[in-house]
């Protein structure tokens, strides 16, 4: 049975870019009423007795299964920016394949960064932004997902944003490319870095 995850930072570690109050909200109610719809959906799926309930219910196990989904893999996306800790990951792109790999598909972090937003910005309504892998063509990718649609093979998910308004609106209001700026000064690139390994190192 899916169960909300804990956060591997405090709520407030990732201020100034995003406040405690947005984070609180994000991880324990809206993650929660996900999995709370998810939990719903499945039982009412196992105790189906027909073809057209079950089907009837898939939309609703896609909607809250996929927001599960992301925003469990949106919190490991994130981490204490190390422009306000010298110690922490966040912002950073170190020296490795995952730098290699941006330079090699996108000509620099710089450009990777705008190519995102761009696109992520594109999204009508709401939705998530995604930097993925291409394990068919072994490349970098940028793409979206409305709603709280999950990146599907052959793509594997590097790194989310979440761009529904519960993700940045008390902050940040309708502006929305200030929240896509301020987000990768937190962003957890040594995250991303191990999700491509293991997409480079499985056997696909």
């Amino acid at each position: 049975m899916a169960t909300l995850p804990n956060l591997p930072y405090a709520y407030n570690a990732l201020e100034p870019y995003i406040c405690e109050e947005i984070m609180t909200l994000h991880h324990q109610k809206h993650h929660q009423a996900y999995i709370n719809g998810l939990i719903a959906a499945e039982k009412q799926y196992a105790s189906a007795t027909s073809p057209k309930e079950r089907i009837a219910l898939q939309a609703a196990i896609k909607f809250n299964g996929g927001g599960h989904i992301n925003h469990s893999l949106f919190w490991e996306n994130l981490a204490p920016s190390q422009k306000q800790n010298a110690s922490a990951i966040g912002g950073v792109l170190k020296a490795g394949p995952l730098a290699d790999m941006v330079n090699r598909d996108f000509g620099s972090l710089e450009e990777m960064i705008k190519e995102f937003n761009t696109a992520t910005l594109g999204i009508q309504g709401s939705g998530w932004g995604w930097l993925v892998y291409d394990t068919k063509n072994k490349r970098l990718v940028i793409t979206t997902t409305p709603n709280q649609d999950p990146v599907l093979s052959p793509y594997v998910p590097l790194i989310g944003v979440d761009i529904w308004e519960h993700a940045f609106y008390l902050q940040y209001k309708n502006v929305k490319p200030d929240y896509l700026n301020a987000i990768w000064n937190v962003i957890n690139f040594e995250e991303a870095e191990r999700r491509l390994q293991s997409a480079t190192s499985a056997k696909l």
